[in-house]
């Protein structure tokens, strides 16, 4: 196994989805770059990258679960195998006493060399893993496009698999919903993988995030900053001004955390606050910026409504392939429910997973 570690430098990029119905639908993800458009302060945050080379049948080289590969025996002899003589080969990478004699016999013949035995390739695989927020929504993006999602555990670690890519360099991105539908700034970075070999990447540990109870604060009173981060993260929280405030808080064993920031020393006008976690050693980068008003008055911040997607079926927030198989029960069917009928015609057909393809989140 080989391991080596780099410092990826994240990118900057807008949040987006890149939803694909499976229909002769496909769905531009444009849409969703410009409509949920999330910035994300990442600075400089070490991932740990763990190439592993997996075994491949036919290369030559006795990789780990292989015996042996083509002509290399690693040693190995009819006599080492407990045989009295002959010839031992190789045949798809398990060792061959078809040639060896053993007692009084005669030699038989044996295999030759084996011949390389049979190329069987392997998948190139990336794994991902790292912290988000406690049974949250994980989802992964590949060069833009909706690629997985996972759900992360009570301690909010998360891993998601994937498999069958070609080799070459992704664009990944990662980003999560905590438990009230606020969706974290976009975490991106880049990664070459290699054909035949399983890419371990580690460390990710998503923004948290952030929201507060006012949109404007009588300037003196406190404002509430509150999000979601891992369980017992330590929370930095940044107030943007003419001079920059920091204040310090705790997540909880759920991973929210609540500071209340006194704005007496904040001038009047308009300000911003971002936060940032810490556990274990390991950092998050900032989270998108939450705006306010420092005034003469105080205005209670308009609560996170989710917005009720055409196409979703389910109740579970998102249009995906699971409002799609529902929907696609109904096709051509007579009186089909309300709910699946998206444009009120009557029946389901190519018009209805249109419009779930235009709402489509993955």
């Amino acid at each position: 196994m080989l391991k080596r570690i780099f410092n990826l430098q994240l990118l900057k990029k807008n949040n987006g989805i890149f939803g694909i119905l499976f229909f002769p639908v496909l769905l531009s993800t444009f849409y969703f770059l410009l409509s949920n458009s999330v910035f994300a302060d990442t600075g400089n945050i070490t991932l740990t990258v763990t190439v592993s080379a997996s075994a491949v049948c036919g290369n030559g080289v006795i990789d780990t679960g292989e015996q042996c590969d083509g002509s290399n025996l690693g040693g190995a002899t009819c006599v080492t195998r407990g045989n009295t003589g002959g010839t031992l080969s190789c045949s798809n990478c398990s060792y061959n006493e078809t040639g060896c004699t053993s007692g009084g016999g005669g030699g038989g013949g044996g295999g030759g060399g084996g011949g390389g035995g049979a190329i069987v390739p392997s998948g190139t695989t990336v794994i991902f893993s790292g912290r988000a927020y406690p049974k949250s929504s994980v989802t992964l993006l590949k060069d833009a496009q909706v690629a997985a999602s996972s759900v992360a555990g009570p301690d909010s670690n998360f891993s998601i698999t994937l498999g069958n890519l070609s080799a070459g360099s992704y664009i990944f991105s990662v980003y999560s919903e905590d438990k009230e539908g606020r969706r974290s700034s976009l975490f991106s970075f880049t990664v070459s993988v290699t054909a035949g070999v399983t890419t371990n990447v580690g460390g990710i540990f998503i923004a948290p995030t952030i929201a507060v109870d006012k949109s404007e604060v009588k300037k003196g009173d406190n404002l509430a900053i509150f999000g979601q981060s891992a369980p017992s993260s330590d929370i930095t929280i940044s107030v943007n001004s003419d001079e920059e405030f920091f204040a310090k808080t705790k997540s909880d064993g759920g991973g929210v955390y609540l500071y209340n920031f006194d704005t007496t020393p904040v001038d009047y006008g308009d300000h911003n606050a971002k936060s940032k976690a810490s556990l274990a050693g390991a950092l998050s980068s900032f989270s998108s910026a939450v705006s306010f008003k420092v005034g003469t008055q105080n205005i209670t911040a308009p609560k996170l409504v989710k917005k009720v997607l055409k196409g979703e079926v389910n109740n579970d927030g998102r249009v995906n392939l699971i409002d799609f198989s529902i929907a696609a029960y109904w096709y051509n069917r007579t009186s089909p429910p309300a709910k699946v009928d998206l444009n009120g015609d009557g029946k389901v057909n190519l018009i209805d997973f249109s419009i779930m393809a235009y709402y489509w989140t993955g």
